[in-house]
């Protein structure tokens, strides 16, 4: 549940010694209600858009050091927020349409109110792996992998597309990099260790790739995917050992 737009004062010193001085700093924050006693808080960036790191904090911590700023939120926050809705919305039907060009467009705008927006940047980059631009994929990746909101439950479809197209598009030490990252936020997570192995495999790491499909058999027992894949590499490392090469992809 939104509740709205709070401030919070921060007391912020300067100087040394006998001119040390205390001045008092006002910063905006979007706050949710989680529940009775926990609230979420995102800080607002120059656009009055929630953007960056959200924090959870106690009914007691909102009351004491958060004040409500009545009416901000639909004066200044809603309107932007109805936009870049709009913007996303657009861009997304382009994208169903494989207009790319005009696509990229819409999501740009998007960047422009937000630049961490997790799903702007990732459908850029499901559009700059299609466009083969690794120019503008290595920027988008950046952002993305220095942002947690992109690894968010709520964009767990779209992150493991942008996953799929970088393996797809032969880009394996990124999509290593970007799936470690998923993984590190989300250790329990069996279809992440699936796709790292998937990785792994097309990389020819093949006793990491088994670790990965152990792993996620071992969060979910009847992965029975996951377990045809570990039972194909066993086979695979059986007859390398016995001087056979084996060509053939696992069909997980």
């Amino acid at each position: 549940m939104i509740l709205g737009v709070y401030a919070k004062k921060n007391l912020q010193l300067s100087g040394f010694g006998g001119t040390r001085q205390a001045a008092e700093q006002k910063t905006f924050w979007f706050v949710r209600r989680l529940d009775d006693e926990t609230y979420e808080v995102q800080p607002l960036n120059s656009n009055n858009l929630p953007s960056g790191v959200t924090s959870t904090i106690t009914k007691r911590v909102l009351m004491t050091e958060y004040v409500p700023e009545v009416d901000y939120y639909e004066r200044k926050t809603q309107p932007v927020l109805q936009s870049l809705q709009r913007k996303l919305d657009r861009g997304e039907e382009l994208f169903q349409a494989d207009q790319l060009d005009a696509a990229e467009a819409e999501f740009a705008k998007v960047l422009f109110l937000d630049e961490q927006h997790p799903q702007a940047n990732l459908r850029l980059g499901d559009i700059y792996c299609q466009k083969k631009d690794y120019k503008q994929l290595k920027k988008v990746l950046k952002r993305i992998l220095n942002s947690d909101r992109a690894f968010a439950e709520g964009e767990r479809h779209r992150f493991n597309e942008f996953g799929m197209n970088l393996r797809k598009s032969r880009l394996l030490a990124e999509a290593l990099e970007y799936y470690s990252r998923a993984v590190a936020i989300n250790a329990a997570d069996e279809h992440l260790h699936f796709n790292i192995a998937r990785v792994l495999w097309e990389m020819n790491e093949v006793p990491r790739c088994q670790d990965h499909l152990e792993a996620a058999l071992r969060i979910k027992p009847e992965f029975e995917e996951a377990r045809r894949f570990l039972a194909y590499c066993q086979r695979h490392r059986d007859q390398d050992a016995g001087g056979v090469t084996v060509h053939a992809t696992p069909q997980a």
